[in-house]
């Protein structure tokens, strides 16, 4: 018989390791939580032209990467390469932009591209990400800078680094993008992103080959193109950053994968990851709404990879404390205690404690050592006797000390001793 395997580029979480991903996972979306985002979630694949409209026809997300399928009845389908297109699409869809603006959302889950596997790149990847949709304003692009901030920081990293640039609005962008596509047609490049000059320019300086990189030295910036209210923007977003404490650093050669970004874009790399120091990004999209077919939305967000996050936790040598998968293990000794025992743990589980059982008809030597095993801090044990005189024996598994307590007041007393 044939046994399975998960398809190449992908990866099962099972514990321990999986604890890691869900501390990162409640570290990022803890902050959002207290700043009045509410969750969303979205299907798992969209329509092609959502992402070839939104995400950009030039980028090789779409051109290279996305996993596409037709249906039975002919419609184009793709495996979501990213989430914000689809927050919005389903913002827009709810009518949430018709009630108070900003809308503040969050949301979690797996997207795909069919990418070259390596180390922190897979072909299925994790992200938290937050949208803030419907208004202008620097303090928004601040405010999400900053948790993700705190949300690295609450994570015991400390060497994330933010990159910070501006790419101008559609005031000033049109006269940057003429200069720099006058700049890289004199540039000796390939066919592939010579396309690319002409759709998009601005991604051609996001290319990290270094026979490419050499030749952009001279490049034009678009900060020295930037209009004055852009300019203004950028400096109420920067003293917004310094003013809370955050560090970061000016990047004129930032920009980001997608082609809906203006004004405020960001990156938090880390260096101990090699190539793949991106650990996440975004910026404000203001145009994006229109072009998936709303009204003006002016909007910013970010998505952070939960995977390249837990890599930077090991880089750092950082393990997140993981909750105890058990508090209380119970050790029944003969058919009686099993039952007793079973609705003890029952109790104990609805009253908050987290309980396991020694399951299997285990004898006392290794029911004691799966309750080692456990984590748990103490042992619930009962026998005839115990049950006898309706008492069990609680043990404490860190200092070994054992007690007799009442049937009727094992969950109160563990309460007690838990603290």
């Amino acid at each position: 018989m044939t046994t399975f395997s998960a398809p190449k580029g992908t990866y099962d979480l099972t514990p321990p390791e999986s604890e890691t991903f869900l501390a990162v996972r409640e570290a990022i979306s803890a902050p959002l939580r207290r700043a009045g985002y509410g969750y969303i979630e979205t299907p798992g694949f969209e329509h092609v032209e959502l992402f070839s409209r939104g995400v950009g026809e030039s980028t090789d997300i779409v051109t290279k990467e996305m996993y596409t399928l037709t249906t039975k009845g002919g419609t184009e389908l793709a495996l979501r390469p990213e989430g914000t297109a689809s927050v919005l699409r389903a913002a827009l869809q709810r009518n949430l932009h018709r009630g108070a603006l900003p809308v503040k959302l969050w949301y979690s889950g797996s997207y795909y591209r069919y990418e070259r596997p390596q180390a922190g790149r897979y072909r299925h990847f994790s992200q938290v990400g937050a949208e803030a949709m419907g208004t202008e304003d620097p303090a928004l692009d601040a405010e999400l800078v900053l948790l993700a901030v705190d949300a690295y920081r609450a994570l015991g990293l400390r060497e994330v680094r933010l990159l910070l640039n501006s790419l101008g609005d559609q005031e000033c962008r049109p006269k940057y993008r003429s200069a720099l596509q006058e700049f890289l047609r004199g540039l000796d490049l390939d066919e592939d992103t010579r396309r690319r000059i002409e759709i998009n320019p601005l991604r051609v300086l996001d290319d990290k080959r270094e026979a490419v990189q050499r030749q952009l030295a001279d490049a034009p910036m678009m900060r020295d193109h930037l209009c004055e209210a852009c300019k203004s923007y950028h400096e109420q977003v920067r003293d917004l950053l310094t003013a809370a404490g955050a560090e970061f650093e000016d990047d004129p050669r930032l920009v980001r994968g997608l082609d809906y970004y203006t004004r405020t874009t960001f990156e938090f790399v880390h260096d101990g990851l090699g190539s793949q120091s991106a650990v996440g990004g975004g910026g404000r999209y203001d145009g994006l709404s229109e072009m998936i077919g709303g009204p003006p939305l002016p909007s910013v967000g970010w998505a952070l990879g939960v995977d390249r996050t837990v890599l930077a936790l090991r880089a750092e040598g950082i393990a997140p404390e993981a909750p105890a998968r058990a508090e209380v293990f119970a050790v029944p000794l003969g058919e009686e205690a099993r039952r007793t025992l079973f609705g003890v743990v029952t109790e104990l589980r609805r009253a908050g404690i987290a309980a396991d059982f020694a399951y299997g008809g285990k004898g006392m030597k290794n029911a004691m050592k799966s309750a080692n095993r456990s984590g748990a801090r103490f042992a619930v044990i009962a026998g005839e006797r115990d049950l006898e005189q309706r008492t069990v024996q609680l043990k404490d598994l860190e200092s070994g000390g054992q007690t007799e307590v009442e049937l009727d007041a094992v969950v109160e007393t563990v309460r007690r001793r838990l603290g």
